[in-house]
């Protein structure tokens, strides 16, 4: 496991750039969006899990759809048979068969609506877990590559998208297709002659639906898109709201909110104005349908070839007719609204999983902490180099120092030790054996980071420290906050080790979370150690604690430290000095001072600074 979220070094380059005032929005990869004949099919294969449901919903969809067509039916023969005959006992006994009629119906709405939200509820939840679980197998670029909140989005609105739709389209489109098909034939049963006069809508309907539907697709496609940019963007500003104000860049990152935000708006207004003409122009066809049948109904019963019930049947069932026709173009455009979140879900599905592992990778066992580098080359994008030609060596239980300007490669060197990337040429050996032969996961086990920003969970701090190893018993929890200089302070707060940290540990104070990190890293006990920059931005008297217990860490332990603060690696058996993605200069401290490089130049305009 994973001792440690690897965050930091994923974005360290990329925070700088987006709090500057020319930021980019991360490059993101080509749309890959599937159309609704491949996006149907893929939510149905979830559906079909709950057959047995589907079919008890589908049994009360066909049983209140032919309940709903008996009802005018009825009232058309009560006309005929009872009123105009005057039979009031006939009359009594059809309308207590009306009442049991819609009674019946809403017990068999009820039903198709409680089964259909718990099927609608059990697949968003397949979904949303089989999302949750392949974004944890995907690799690190993919991450890199977007916004965290652009993803949230897909995890959490795109997929309710999908649950409303499922909640209602499904059983209203299945519902107003029988509807439809059960009012054409009693129509035509009652009077074909009147089934034509009604039917003349359709075209019209038709033409009108096709026009606005071009036009709708393509609008909710875009204002989900626009909906996850601007989520992405909130959560980045939030997130960086301590660097927004710090540089007063408020009034810049407004703007880029208000461009985005009326993006969303532009196209949200016009796929809803678009969607808005349907129910206007089903309206309009319903009203000419009853003027049809009236005029029509009302020659024909004078000439005694229909009568005054069949009439008022068809008047009715003229509306059941539209009904289902604007229930439909209505839920058409919902169901495009759905399948473009679940393109967007299904998009992340069908991204690339982590390299996995190749057939006869091994287990790491019996670590030593060996650590080769032999000419080793890579590059973030296609056409350049990140680090060229890396070649040294760490024996077991060595500290190397990674030094240089930003950019210059020292974190590219961790991600590929720990395999996030792999390298594009040379070989990296964990006690002499290539990584890319070892089980990643196994790798990964043996190593431990105590990062610049430490990350703590929403939890309580026994929790936090347990991270490291999960099945760590409370002492051994406790001894490791010990040993860490965590205890005392953890002991003073009001609920010890039970104490609730907030998200990121806001509560608590940043030396206090670098103790709690280091705590976590010492139950966990790797072989490998990474130290980027585990005492910046410390108070002197925290530095002190966090510095012990940083020794005691990385007693035994192959430990790296990425530094800029070159007073922190002076110990180290060999220090790495870095520029441009290659190695410049390497030895011990004393060694580089008496070359007079391009180290003797940082240590001595850095001693300078705290001088002045």
């Amino acid at each position: 496991m994973l001792k440690a979220l690897s965050e930091p070094f994923r974005h360290k380059r990329a925070i700088v750039q987006k709090v500057a005032a020319q930021a980019a929005v991360p490059k993101r990869k080509k749309e890959k969006a599937k159309d609704w004949r491949r996006t149907l099919p893929r939510i149905w294969s979830y559906l079909a899990r709950e057959k047995g449901r589907l079919w008890l919903v589908l049994l009360m969809v066909v049983l209140s759809s032919i309940l709903g067509l008996l009802g005018p039916f009825l009232i058309g023969k009560a006309i005929d048979n009872y009123i105009v005959t005057k039979d009031n006992s006939g009359l009594l006994r059809l309308l207590a068969g009306l009442l049991a009629i819609y009674i019946l119906n809403s017990a068999a709405l009820w039903f198709q609506n409680y089964w259909m939200i718990g099927i609608a509820q059990n697949t968003v939840f397949s979904m949303r877990t089989q999302l949750f679980r392949h974004l944890h197998k995907l690799p690190i670029p993919f991450f890199d590559q977007r916004q965290y909140g652009e993803i949230m989005s897909r995890v959490i609105n795109d997929i309710e998208n999908v649950s409303s739709t499922l909640n209602s389209s499904v059983i209203q489109i299945i519902s107003s297709v029988l509807t439809l098909l059960g009012t054409v034939g009693f129509m035509l049963w009652l009077s074909p002659l009147l089934t034509a006069v009604t039917l003349i809508i359709v075209p019209i309907m038709f033409v009108g639906m096709r026009w606005i539907t071009s036009r709708t697709g393509r609008l909710f496609k875009e204002q989900q898109r626009n909906l996850g940019e601007l989520n992405g963007y909130i959560e980045e500003t939030v997130s960086g709201q301590r660097i927004v104000k710090a540089f007063c860049q408020e009034e810049r990152v407004i703007a880029e909110l208000l461009d985005k935000n009326d993006k969303l708006k532009e196209s949200g207004f016009w796929a809803q104005t678009y969607s808005g003409f349907i129910p206007k122009l089903m309206n309009v066809l319903n009203n000419l349908s009853f003027a049809l049948i009236a005029g029509a109904g009302g020659v024909l019963a004078l000439n005694g070839v229909v009568t005054i019930g069949t009439i008022v049947v068809f008047a009715e069932y003229s509306r059941q007719f539209t009904r289902p026709l604007n229930d439909l173009s209505n839920q058409y455009n919902t169901l495009l609204s759905a399948v473009a979140g679940a393109e967007r879900v299904f998009e992340v599905l069908d991204e690339e999983e982590e390299t996995k592992d190749e057939e006869g990778n091994e287990e790491l066992a019996g670590v030593r902490g060996e650590i080769e580098f032999k000419e080793v080359s890579f590059s973030y994008e296609e056409g350049g180099n990140t680090v060229n030609h890396i070649s040294f060596h760490a024996s077991p239980g060595e500290t190397v120092a990674l030094v240089g300007p930003t950019g210059a490669g020292k974190t590219t060197i961790i991600n590929l030790l720990s395999r996030f990337y792999d390298a594009k040429r040379g070989s990296i050996l964990v006690d002499g054996r290539e990584i890319k032969g070892i089980k990643r996961e196994s790798l990964r086990e043996h190593m431990g980071f105590v990062l610049q920003d430490p990350f703590l969970f929403e939890g309580t701090i026994m929790e936090n420290i347990r991270f490291g190893r999960l099945d760590a018993s409370d002492d051994d929890v406790m001894k490791a906050a010990k040993e860490a200089n965590a205890h005392s302070f953890i002991t003073k707060l009001a609920n010890g080790y039970g104490t609730i940290v907030e998200q990121d540990g806001s509560g608590i104070s940043q030396g206090e979370k670098q103790l709690l990190s280091i705590a976590r890293a010492i139950l966990a006990n790797p072989v490998i150690l990474v130290l980027d920059e585990a005492t910046s931005s410390i108070d002197t008297i925290t530095e002190m604690k966090i510095q012990e217990a940083l020794h005691r860490l990385m007693i035994g332990k192959t430990s790296f430290i990425i530094a800029h603060r070159l007073n922190t690696v002076q110990k180290a058996d060999q220090i790495l000095v870095l520029k441009n993605g290659e190695i410049l200069e390497r030895g011990s401290h004393d060694d580089l001072l008496k070359q007079k490089g391009f180290y003797f130049e940082l240590y001595n305009s850095q001693l300078q600074r705290e001088i002045g």
